[in-house]
């Protein structure tokens, strides 16, 4: 099965969490080829439906897997070659984008959620669609030692370490919120997730005390199950699917929008070394899984196309 990969590379490289899907995707046999669009906005989207119809005449491929709103609107600009569209966050949760994914949702074959919060909000518009998260690459994080971590990156093994979900400068991470919350907190450490290999990003998680997110809105945060997968505790805003990953592990806990709050929430992780993350989480975030169910989608949409066009 060739499947074309469609999806933003504007900030300079595509997320990780796409492409470890897709080599995901590639271990069970799936040929894939990506179309990354380049320019920014609507306009640039619009722009880059000449180069995608090349792309599709060139590879052939027998489905396109969107990836954002925005990449599913801009697929179903063509109408030869089926559509699945997967919605990671923005483009449903922020109004303006909604708009266009409302076109999306409508033209793809197939439609897939990364959160049932995400569903409720486009809910009347649903028919043929999956509640899929994003998933972890449990090759690349996995539990490391907190001392053997930090020697690793040269960090004090004293040192309170929280670790932020993001960089500071995006404005929907709400890096203020955890600013001043850390603030509060003397002898720690807020570090920014910026500029790390994925490999550095799992030393990372393994040499924090707690990650911490205080976004204002999410998708299904692969940030909070790639700390799951290295058994380290937990702070977080109700955002995404976070409470259903995260509520009942020990070391873990929901935060309101509250300075105090958070700030006594993350002393409270102090006292977990690590956590126990149950079995069926660990699969149901396993991007094997993840490719198993994408390849059922991908068959029942191809195979519909095919009896369509017979």
């Amino acid at each position: 099965m060739k499947i074309l990969i469609l999806c933003s590379a504007n900030s300079g490289q595509i997320a990780s969490f796409i492409q470890e899907q897709v080599i995901a995707l590639n271990a069970l046999g799936i040929e894939t080829d990506y179309y990354l669009i380049k320019q920014k906005g609507l306009t640039g989207y619009l722009r880059a439906r000449k180069g995608l119809i090349n792309k599709l005449n060139e590879y052939k491929p027998e489905l396109i897997h969107a990836h954002y709103g925005l990449s599913g609107l801009l697929g179903n600009l063509q109408r030869k070659v089926p559509v699945i569209t997967t919605y990671h966050g923005c483009d449903i949760n922020e109004v303006p984008l909604r708009i266009f994914s409302v076109f999306s949702i409508l033209l793809s074959g197939y439609n897939i959620f990364v959160s049932k919060q995400q569903v409720r909000k486009v809910r009347m518009l649903l028919r043929n669609y999956s509640i899929i998260p994003c998933g972890v690459d449990y090759s690349v994080f996995y539990p490391v030692a907190k001392k053997e971590a930090r020697l690793k990156l040269g960090i004090h093994p004293d040192k309170r370490i929280i670790l932020f979900s993001s960089t500071f400068d995006r404005y929907e991470k709400n890096a203020k919120l955890a600013i001043h919350a850390v603030e509060n907190i003397p002898g720690s450490e807020l570090m920014e997730l910026k500029g790390y290999t994925r490999e550095q990003v799992c030393l990372l998680m393994n040499a924090c005390d707690v990650g911490l997110m205080t976004s204002l809105h999410e998708g299904s945060p692969v940030f909070i199950k790639e700390l799951l997968a290295c058994n380290r505790p937990i702070v977080s805003t109700n955002v995404g699917d976070v409470r259903e990953s995260i509520e009942m592990i020990d070391g873990c806990e929901i935060v309101p929008f509250e300075v105090p709050e958070v700030a006594l929430a993350i002393q409270h992780s102090f006292f977990y070394n690590h956590i126990t993350v149950p079995a069926g989480l660990t699969e149901r975030n396993d991007n094997r899984k993840i490719s198993q169910d994408l390849l059922t989608i991908y068959k029942t949409v191809v195979n519909k196309k095919l009896k369509n066009n017979n």
